[in-house]
Parts: C-alpha cells; structure tokens; sequence
C-alpha cells in the first residue's frame, strides 16, 4: 500500500524554499508507485506567488482539491515533509521529515538544534550545511531538573543537491544590452547577498572598459514600491562612480523559468559573479554553471558541492577535488549586526567576506584570458549534466527520506523547552 505523504511548504512562491519544495514534489511524483502525495502550500516570507498556467501547477491545484477533501473526510497521514526553517517544524503525521536549506553561517541556533531532533529525519541541499548542523553544539540546563546537558543534532541528517533542469529559453525574451561583454548577478537585495559591494567593486575596477553589469534583484516583492526602492538603491551606489565608462542594468520583476533560461543564454551574458556572504545552496549560480557560463565565486558554503570536481590522479590513483570556477579570497569573520536574526542567525556566527582586491583580479582575468574561462565552465557543465541529472536527484531524495524505518518523533512541549546556560 502507498505511503499517504503530505508535503507542507511554500512551492507555489518564487523563492529559494519554493523551488526546494517544487524538486521534494518532483521527487514524489517520480516515486508516484511508493506515494500517495498530499500538499500545503504556504506563503514565504514576502516572496510572490506563482501564476503561470503551467501543467505543473495544474497538478499542484489538483492535489489542493484532493488534500482538502482527504482531511474533510478525517484523513489521517503517514508521513509529513515539512519544506521551511527548523523553527517551525510540526509533530504533523507518525514520521515527520524536515526538509531545509540549513544555514549560510558557521553556527545553527539552539532553537534549529531543538526542534530537529523532534523530528524522525533531517534533509538538506548541501554538505556545508550538513557540517554546521553536525559542529553546533551547546551547553544547556534540562528543563526538569536542572542539570546541565550537552544541546547537538541528533537526529540522522542527508544531503540532496539539486539536479539540473534544462528548460527552453523564451523566443520573445528581449535584453538590450550596449557592450558585448556583460556579467550576471542574480540575487535580492540584504545584507547576506553584498550586492552594494558587487555593484561598487565592478564599477571600479572597469571605470575605463566598455563593460556591463547585468543585476536580476529585488528587495522582496516585485512591485512598483519596490522597484523604486531598488532603484534608489542602486543608483545611490553609482553616484559614487560617475565618470565610469562600464554600465549597470537592473532586471527588476518576476521572470518564467523559459525567460531565465534566456538571460542565462544571451550572447552578450558572459559570465556569473557572486561575492554573497554565504549559500545554503546557491541556485542562481548552479542554474548559470549548468548553462555553461564562467562562474565567479568564493569557495564557501553550498556552492561547493558543485563547483567542485572530483578528480583522479593519472600516477596515486587518488581522488581529489578540483574548482572548475574563478575563486574570490575570502576571510571569515562574525555577520553584521544587521544579519543577526533572532533564532535563526546568531550574533556569534560568522561567514565568508570576499576580498575586494581579489574579486576585481578574477573579474579582470575572466574578462582578459575569456577562451581559458569559458573552457573551464564547459569541462563544469558537462559534469553536472552527466551527474545532477533529475532522475539522480529524485531517487537520492526519496532514499534519503528512509521512512521504512522512521520511529515516532518525540513529543514537542513549548513548556518544557531547555535553557541555554
């Protein structure tokens, strides 16, 4: 009989969570023999809805109606897959899987360690957040007797990587570009993305080269309000470079999957940047390594699991890893007071900052030396094509899921929580 499994999470927004919880239903629905598939859907923080007419979301409509009349007629799950933050994991079914992109940081909050060890099974998108779950560790008072005990994960804890998509580029997709070589950011506007210093050290470094900035962000909505405000943003930054001869376009709006996959193709689009602080996975840079594109990056947090080739040597026989990207330096040091996010984002956890110097020397190198770069970005290419195909990822998530064997998750009490010491 198959397993009746609800997934819970927000995969009808456009955001980083909503494409995790498209792939968990991607992954049931390729497993469809194994699972009767049920769905919440939820809001993401400020991120917008999805509204295109796809077959997809058809099937996701369909399985709202189905969920609606399951639990009306006193329906009762087997299994939950709860796709957010561990803050707000549920005791929502006997098996209980949280399924979360982890911290872009050296450190999870006791609140995160907490709620997953209620939880039967933990998965997440990379081994950078694997390792961070795995290194907190606390010191705490137990909430009965007082006596102090040793906070850490201890629930079981795999990591899924994304598989590669390939998607039709739009015919009417339309970037009018001045310069034919140009560099693609795509990330929204906050303190853990460091676009202010992405747009200020590229303006810098080709104030005398015909040569553009191509940014795809947002602060969080897609509406006029917000594209004034980042507008404002940016042009506040540019003020600062007037006499600068490179150029700055802003992409500003909810785009298709197809239109995407046309930015990401355009003959003038020459390469990836990101000096982001930090990645639980990284999305937009493995969506643009997979297409083909020059990626420059720190080698910090998710985006290793891919950028990163393994490779055996001719005489040792040994496997080792090899970067198939242009690596900006970096040091790691505490987040800025405005990152700290009560519960999620430790005042005492650090991540990566970037070095100006060498994020413009790698800038400049792929610029000058472009026939070395983009050949590079080929040999990357063809290895996430060969080994993050979709049928891969999908039997790697359900496997990863190992209900077979789940035990029912301990009761959570909001009044019995433990005190940190």
């Amino acid at each position: 009989m198959r397993k009746k499994v609800l997934l819970h999470g927000p995969m009808l927004t456009r955001s980083g969570y909503g494409e995790q919880a498209r792939f968990a239903l991607r992954s049931l629905r390729a497993h469809e023999h194994l699972y009767d598939i049920y769905v919440h859907p939820v809001n993401w923080g400020q991120t917008s809805w999805i509204v295109e007419d796809s077959p997809e979301h058809k099937w996701i409509d369909s399985l709202c109606h189905k969920t609606r009349d399951f639990e009306i007629g006193g329906g009762k799950y087997d299994v939950s897959i709860q796709v957010t933050i561990p803050n707000e994991f549920k005791n929502m079914a006997p098996i209980n899987i949280g399924y979360t992109a982890g911290i872009e940081t050296t450190k999870v909050a006791p609140a995160w360690l907490e709620a997953c060890n209620y939880m039967d099974k933990i998965i997440v998108v990379s081994n950078h957040s694997k390792e961070i779950f795995l290194n907190s560790v606390y010191k705490a008072a137990h909430p009965e007797t007082g006596q102090e005990i040793t906070l850490r994960s201890e629930t079981p804890i795999s990591v899924v990587n994304y598989p590669v998509r390939a998607k039709k580029a739009a015919k009417e997709f339309e970037l009018e570009l001045d310069y034919d070589f140009n560099f693609l950011a795509i990330a929204q506007f906050g303190p853990r993305k460091n676009l202010p210093n992405t747009i200020s050290w590229f303006m810098d470094e080709f104030k005398d080269d015909e040569v553009g900035l191509v940014l795809k962000t947002s602060m969080a909505k897609n509406c006029l309000m917000d594209r004034n405000y980042t507008e404002t943003n940016i042009k506040q930054i540019m003020a600062k470079h007037k006499d600068s001869k490179c150029k700055v376009y802003l992409i500003h709006g909810n785009m298709s999957e197809e239109e995407l996959s046309a930015l990401y193709q355009h003959e003038k689009i020459k390469a990836f940047v990101t000096i982001a602080h930090g990645e639980g996975y990284g999305l937009p840079i493995f969506e643009a390594a997979h297409y083909g594109l020059p990626v420059i990056s720190p080698a910090w947090s998710g985006q290793n699991d891919f950028l990163f080739v393994p490779q055996k040597d001719k005489k040792t026989g040994k496997v080792k890893t090899r970067g198939l990207f242009s690596k900006v330096e970096y040091t790691v040091a505490p987040v800025q007071k405005e990152a700290v996010w009560d519960g999620v984002i430790q005042e005492d956890a650090m991540w990566c900052y970037p070095e100006e110097s060498s994020f413009k020397q790698q800038m400049r190198s792929v610029k000058e030396k472009y026939s070395t770069s983009l050949s590079r970005a080929k040999k990357l290419k063809k290895y996430l094509t060969e080994n993050f195909t979709e049928e891969i990822m999908y039997d790697n998530f359900v496997e990863a899921m190992d209900i077979s064997t789940g035990s029912k998750p301990k009761e959570s009490d909001d009044s019995q929580k433990i005190v940190m010491l």
